[in-house]
């Protein structure tokens, strides 16, 4: 099972909103998904409130062998700055 840690969108039409999960890479995008790690608000009004992820978890994920998606990957960049 290769572990993925990627976004899972939510939200309605036209107003995007997304978890930030570890999901098995066989899954759909909006499967089931084995840990919750954050959310990423891109139309959020404030820089503070678009993303929010606990990094101690992703840490631990990628630690047990979980790939980061490129978006992701870009995501956790700019929240390291």
């Amino acid at each position: 099972m290769a572990v993925m840690i990627r976004l899972q969108r939510q939200g309605a039409k036209k107003n995007p909103q997304y978890l930030v999960v570890a999901i098995d890479s066989a899954k759909k995008r909006d499967g089931e998904y084995l840990d919750k790690l954050g959310h990423y608000y891109p139309k959020a009004k404030e820089t503070a409130d678009k993303l929010k992820v606990d990094l101690a978890s992703v840490n631990k994920w990628r630690a047990n062998g979980a790939q980061v998606t490129k978006t992701v990957g870009q995501l956790l960049k700019t929240l390291a700055k």
